[in-house]
């Protein structure tokens, strides 16, 4: 079993490294399915995609990565601190989205066999 971490930084519409560190996690589980643990963390900007609702004009629907993501097991979080300085604190997140700490990518990062950043 390859337990993995995504840390991603990017806004999820202001270019595709957020977009395609989500894919490559959904193409990871459905490829190798219960020969990985996924979890992503989001940090800056990135935050952004954990919040719900989001109606994206053209191109990629990071939100729908997300919920197949959570689907599938992974676990995903965002940075509260993060979140703060947004002013999103009572914006609404994606169903099985959770608010984190530094404790918990911390943790996360010890329980990685591999850390992925974006």
């Amino acid at each position: 079993m390859q337990n993995l971490l995504f840390i991603v930084n990017d806004s999820p519409y202001g270019g595709e490294k957020t977009f395609n560190a989500l894919r490559f996690a959904i193409n990871l589980q459905e490829d190798h399915g219960k020969e990985v643990n996924i979890k992503v963390f989001s940090f800056s900007d990135s935050i952004l995609s954990g919040i719900a609702g989001q109606n994206p004009n053209e191109g990629s629907n990071v939100q729908q990565l997300i919920d197949i993501l959570v689907a599938q097991g992974a676990e995903v979080k965002l940075c509260t601190s993060c979140v703060k300085a947004r002013g999103l604190l009572e914006a609404k997140l994606i169903d099985g989205v959770t608010l984190g700490t530094l404790a918990d990518v911390s943790e996360w990062t010890l329980w990685a066999d591999k850390v992925l950043t974006f």
